[in-house]
């Protein structure tokens, strides 16, 4: 996949491409859909197919005040996008100054003037544009008028959830792992360089932990214990993990702390994948060491389980490498 990350490196023009525009945070399934009707609609053209994207996240430019939290990093976006079969990635970088761009100049200017579109694919909701002016009726009529075509798809359901990036979020945060799996169409995954913790995983508790930071940024799942499949150098292995603040030991930084079965390589300043399975319980205050290894223990044995329950799942995430 060829990755423009500004459109002056776009030259000479596109021409003849089929595209899809949008932000595609998590890369969800409704934004698999979205790509593939694009993969096939360019094949069957023979023409190439282009998603157009945005970094930052515009909301992170606008509304700064909201602090929206993001599913996926840029740099598993750009992976995921890659695994689709696009052939071209746009990435413009988002400022206040584009911000002002409007619609009708947006579709001259990039779309037609940089992109070459010759049919274009939206979700249902989609808009762009200084006011939120291109939206699907306005897209039509560009359409006709510039010799494209639009094509609208339809919103995606899942057990009866509308697949979102907001309700995503929203899973997430209420630590529903497995529905969240369900409308990514993976697992939700963290990732990171292991940092140098207080070490007291190992010689204090009795089990060696990899510590992540997360970051303001990042979106955090609820606080507590899960099971995970961590990655490390294209190996896979079983895991559990607590997300917070360590209340037995009085810590003040939030952090994720992954015991990593079957492992005991220095890992400090490399980088692992951790997908977070399922929500084992919520994190709690033990009266010391001893108290906190025996429910570690615990988790422990129930993670086993999970992992042996899902035996065939797990090796064949394992075998993708953990790149979705």
């Amino acid at each position: 996949m060829k990755i423009y990350t500004n459109l002056s490196e776009i030259a000479p023009p596109l021409t003849n491409t089929c595209v899809t525009i949008g932000n595609f945070d998590g890369v969800h399934l409704g934004h698999q859909m979205l790509f593939s009707e694009v993969v096939g609609k360019a094949y069957r053209e023979k023409v190439q197919s282009v998603v157009v994207t945005f970094d930052p996240h515009p909301l992170q430019v606008l509304r700064p005040e909201i602090s929206i939290k993001l599913i996926s990093t840029y740099e598993q976006k750009v992976e995921l996008i890659g695994m689709a079969g696009i052939d071209a990635l746009v990435v413009i970088p988002f400022t206040r100054e584009f911000a002002t761009t409007t619609a009708k100049n947006f579709v001259e200017q990039v779309l037609i003037g940089k992109i070459g579109v010759s049919e274009l694919v939206v979700g249902h909701d989609y808009a762009f544009g200084k006011g939120r002016q291109g939206d699907i009726p306005f897209l039509q009529e560009q359409g006709r008028l510039r010799g494209f075509s639009v094509k609208v798809v339809e919103p995606f359901y899942v057990e009866d959830m509308l697949v979102s990036s907001t309700k995503i979020r929203e899973l997430v945060r209420l630590g529903r792992m497995r529905d969240v799996r369900r409308l990514l169409g993976r697992y939700y995954q963290i990732r990171g360089e292991v940092q140098q913790g207080k070490k007291r995983g190992g010689p204090v508790v009795g089990f060696p932990t990899a510590n992540l930071h997360l970051a303001e940024e990042d979106l955090c799942p609820r606080h507590g214990v899960y099971v995970t499949q961590v990655s490390y150098e294209g190996k896979c292995y079983g895991g559990v993990l607590n997300i917070g603040y360590n209340p037995t030991f009085g810590e003040s930084r939030l952090s994720a702390e992954t015991h990593i079965f079957d492992f005991d390589q220095d890992i400090y300043g490399r980088q692992i994948k951790i997908n977070l399975l399922r929500f084992l319980r919520g994190e709690q205050k033990f009266a010391g060491p001893t108290e906190l290894a025996a429910q570690i223990s615990q988790d422990i044995r129930q993670a086993k389980e999970v992992l042996a329950e899902a035996l065939e799942e797990f090796q064949l995430s394992c075998e993708e490498k953990f790149n979705r």
